[in-house]
């Protein structure tokens, strides 16, 4: 397969679409595509070749379209069918994928991407991710295979590096061609370097980022790292500098002259703007010593032998099981013996306390008794203890108002004074005049 000049020149961004062919753009024209390249696959477990460069950003998207005519009931010309599918990719014969590719898909209604930065040691090696699409509707599974040829960049890696933090965005949103398209340009703008690439896409929520709320349309945000081979412009050096660094201590967005540039459409968070300078970066490579490696000489390992000696379990069974028995029916001896032969009796018991004692108790067991034998007994007479006792007038005493057959549960609790029976009247005073006896 005879590649296009630009695969040789090395594109900063790559962007495939499955089934829909290769898409190339270069940053430098700000999202014009320089070439497109289309390809008919076969629809039953087609397999795609893709190019990507080491170092730089690697977007391959998975188009719901493409997939929608592999499951049944086919669609008709001119009906629209709009089921719900899903996408799992790993790599073949694993789980999961390559660490440094990674896959996302909002609902079953939108495309999948798949995005990541190519590593250096897979230069040369075919990476195929095994794509199975869901048809949620049907259940109906279909696969198909991405073989990722990574190719090597003669300028990897770039020596000025700067990774962004968009704010307004998310990673879905970002990776849309045009969109990475416009921020490279408004970067290039700023940095006027003569070589820009777009070296990976972090989603906030991977470092550490909370899920926004869903209110005021709020995004996630976006780390985005690019490279360069110039160094950092002026604009990019002002965050560096005291008054800013002050500032973002505080919580307040530092004052960049440039982020005018950028606010019509992306809103940077400059305060955590990270600038790699790789021409200084000193190696921090220590060499290690090894020693002889060599263990000590334990001589020669003997195994046992194969033949093995009859052993004797009957020491053993009276040991663990016998003994303890035999201790546990001496002492259930003992305590029976306690329990049933050392009885002392009521009779012996009585001659051993003192009469006074015995009769206090005697006296108590009749007063339980017959206060049990009052209780079962409703209809007795009320305790003279509520009763008056003597005449308020007279100070006679008072016969019981009442005879052992009166009912007491229909007499009142308070009684008035025309109800009381031997009641003297109290004499008035009369009005002046003639008074008789």
């Amino acid at each position: 397969m005879q590649l296009p000049r630009w695969w040789e020149l090395g594109d900063p961004c790559a962007w495939t679409g499955q089934g829909r062919g290769t898409r190339r753009m270069n940053p430098a024209t700000t999202g014009t595509f320089l070439l497109t390249v289309y390809t008919i696959f076969s629809k039953v477990h087609s397999d795609r070749n893709v190019y990507p460069s080491a170092g730089v950003l690697f977007v391959h998207v998975l188009e719901r379209e493409y997939f929608k005519g592999e499951f049944p009931p086919y669609p008709k010309p001119g009906e629209i069918s709009n089921d719900p599918i899903t996408f799992n990719t790993n790599l073949m014969g694993y789980p999961d994928r390559p660490g440094w590719l990674r896959y996302i898909q909002r609902t079953p209604y939108s495309d999948g991407v798949l995005y990541g930065s190519p590593t250096a040691e897979n230069v040369g090696k075919p990476t195929i991710i095994e794509i199975t699409a869901y048809n949620r509707r049907t259940f109906e599974t279909a696969r198909h295979n991405l073989i990722i040829n990574i190719m090597s960049a003669e300028d990897f890696p770039l020596p000025y590096q700067a990774e962004f933090f968009i704010k307004n965005m998310n990673v879905e949103e970002m990776l849309a061609s045009e969109v990475l398209g416009d921020f490279l340009g408004a970067v290039k703008n700023v940095w006027q370097p003569e070589r820009l690439n777009a070296i990976n896409i972090t989603s906030a929520l991977d470092r550490g980022g909370r899920v926004p709320l869903p209110i005021n349309d709020m995004k996630e945000g976006v780390y985005v790292m690019v490279g360069a081979d110039v160094p950092f412009s002026s604009c990019l050096r002002e965050v560096e500098n005291p008054q800013n660094q002050l500032r973002c201590s505080q919580e307040m967005e530092p004052v960049i002259t440039c982020d005018k540039k950028f606010r019509t459409q992306f809103y940077i968070d400059w305060c955590k703007i990270s600038l790699v300078d790789k021409t200084k970066q000193v190696s921090t490579y220590q060499e290690v010593i090894r020693g002889e490696g060599i263990l000590p000489d334990g001589g020669e390992y003997k195994p046992p032998s194969d033949s093995l000696k009859s052993r004797d379990y009957y020491t053993d069974f009276l040991i663990t099981l016998a003994v303890p028995s035999a201790v546990a029916l001496v002492l259930f001896l003992i305590l029976a013996y306690i329990m049933c032969c050392r009885r002392e009796g009521v009779e012996k018991r009585n001659m051993q306390t003192p009469d006074i004692q015995l009769v206090h108790h005697s006296a108590i067991q009749k007063s339980t008794k017959e206060l049990r034998d009052m209780s079962k007994n409703r209809e007795i007479a009320w305790p003279l203890s509520t009763l008056p006792v003597f005449h308020p007038v007279t100070g006679e005493i008072i016969p019981p108002l009442h005879t052992d057959s009166y009912e007491s549960t229909n007499m009142p609790l308070m009684q008035t004074q025309q109800n009381l029976p031997h009641q003297t009247q109290i004499p008035q005073q009369q009005t002046a005049g003639k008074w008789y006896p």
